[in-house]
């Protein structure tokens, strides 16, 4: 029986599933919002929001804890220079969770999940991104030259 149980096994081994919220954070730390799974999203708002409390400390030690769970340097360097210093007067809640529906091939329950204070909430589908994208793309017309006026 799973009563009473504190993660969300998401169907990985913990190996898998340690290494998929290692980038998934460092993909929220780089561009500031990812689009995923709801229950991938909560699992990540738990990791994420401890790697932003190690930064907030700053001491080396820290330091150390969070490169030894993201596994990458850069993306350390940059939760510690750039993000946290935005979350310097909150205690807790760095990210918030936006439900956009469910996934067309699998129905599986989607959301986008950005840090809190980084702008509005924006709630758009994928439907009115691409009429966006349509809509945007440059025409291009063809205008033809009088031919009877050329130059010699």
């Amino acid at each position: 029986m799973r009563h009473r149980k504190y993660t969300f096994k998401i169907g990985r081994t913990s190996s898998h599933r340690r290494a998929m919220l290692a980038n998934m954070a460092g993909s929220l730390i780089e561009n500031g919002e990812i689009r995923t799974t709801v229950i991938r999203a909560k699992e990540l708002k738990r990791f994420v929001e401890k790697m932003i409390t190690y930064a907030k400390k700053g001491d080396l030690h820290h330091r150390r804890l969070a490169v030894a769970r993201l596994g990458n340097k850069k993306i350390v360097k940059m939760l510690f220079e750039e993000t946290a210093p935005k979350f310097a007067d909150r205690n807790g809640g760095y990210t918030r969770i936006i439900k956009l529906g469910t996934r067309i091939g699998d129905a599986a329950d989607t959301c986008m999940i950005q840090w809190v204070g980084e702008g509005a909430p924006v709630k758009k589908s994928r439907k009115t991104e691409k009429a966006e994208k349509i809509e945007a793309a440059p025409v291009e017309e063809t205008a033809q030259k009088p031919e009877g006026n050329a130059e010699k």
